[in-house]
């Protein structure tokens, strides 16, 4: 999987197609992230003896191939490849070929 926890992320379809946001979470053997203000859910909780009944709006997963890395240095949206380097693998853009991490 492409991306990782802490990446901007562009959606490029779906109901928040064109926002970007921080990954908070990845699931790899789903093939789902879970990013900042995207796919908000409403969430109904029930009154407990030590907590009274509300509604929680929460982020809901959407599936790695409905967004893309979001370059923040360049603002443009980019493919991911990986190369080796001193004995690493690191992710390079393939719009610029920059080093990713």
């Amino acid at each position: 999987m492409h991306i990782k926890k802490g990446d901007t992320v562009l959606v490029i379809t779906g109901k928040d197609k064109g926002k970007h946001g921080k990954v908070l979470k990845a699931m790899p053997k789903q093939d789902r992230v879970i990013v900042e203000g995207i796919n908000m859910q409403t969430k109904h909780q029930k009154q407990t003896r030590t907590a009274k009944s509300e509604i929680k709006h929460q982020e809901g997963s959407i599936h790695i191939s409905n967004v893309m890395y979001y370059d923040t240095k360049t603002k443009t949206p980019t493919r991911i490849g990986y190369k080796i380097e001193n004995g690493k693998k690191v992710r390079v853009s393939k719009k610029t070929g920059a080093v990713i991490d």
